[in-house]
């Protein structure tokens, strides 16, 4: 059952049934032209030549009987080797019938093809429903982008703190400004300092020269108040 299924449906396609029907009118096409050519074309060609018959043109090619091959058939009936000119012609004749009437078809069809795509069509196709999913999808994504004004207005607050800071640089550079004096007067006041600091010194110097004696007298009068306190002691 499944394999006459298969060949129904092979059978039925539109390949196979248009190439079954150009087969057809091929072969009776091949058969007007085969009577156009043998019944019209040629009889007209051999009168024009001097009543030449295309169809008994051949050359005896060997002969050994020496048998008369007054024509073709004659010559086939004898078995004698002939080489067939005229039917060879006819062939020709023919395919190059054949090859003219389909050209002329084929550019037929080529012009009526060109008309129906340069005509515009009455009525705009109904989309698919691929186009219709697409276009649903897209309306979608415009409603979201739509309903979240919110979020994008949020952005530029980060932008609106970030100009402050660089407004605040100004006032950065006025009070280093302002303090450039100060330190300048402080490096000025530097050099003083450092003298006063190299002053300190001999001034510390001197004095503890000038206690040096009393220290020695002090110390040359301690033996006589020691000697005093024993004979104190001794009395």
């Amino acid at each position: 059952m499944s394999l006459f299924k298969e060949f129904r449906d092979f059978a039925i396609k539109g390949n196979v049934v248009d190439l079954a029907i150009g087969v057809i009118i091929g072969a009776a096409f091949g058969a007007i032209v085969s009577s156009l050519v043998d019944d019209v074309f040629m009889p007209l060609i051999g009168l024009v030549l001097g009543r030449l018959d295309f169809s008994n043109l051949f050359v005896v090619i060997n002969n050994p009987n020496n048998v008369p091959v007054p024509s073709l058939a004659a010559a086939r009936a004898a078995g004698v080797a002939t080489l067939n000119i005229g039917l060879f012609i006819n062939a020709v004749v023919k395919f190059g019938i054949v090859a003219f009437v389909l050209f002329l078809v084929v550019k037929g069809i080529n012009a009526v093809r060109v008309k129906q795509a340069a005509a515009p069509s009455a009525q705009p196709l109904a989309p698919t429903k691929e186009e219709v999913l697409l276009t649903e999808i897209r309306d979608a994504l415009r409603g979201k982008t739509k309903s979240m004004p919110m979020a994008a207005a949020k952005a530029p607050s980060v932008s609106a703190k970030a100009k402050p800071a660089a407004k605040k640089k100004p006032a950065a550079k006025a009070a280093s400004a302002a303090k450039a004096p100060v330190k300048k007067a402080a490096a000025k006041k530097a050099p003083a300092k450092k003298a006063a600091a190299k002053k300190a010194p001999a001034k510390a110097k001197a004095a503890s020269a000038k206690k040096a004696p009393a220290k020695k007298a002090a110390a040359k009068k301690a033996p006589a108040k020691k000697a005093a306190a024993k004979k104190a002691a001794k009395k």
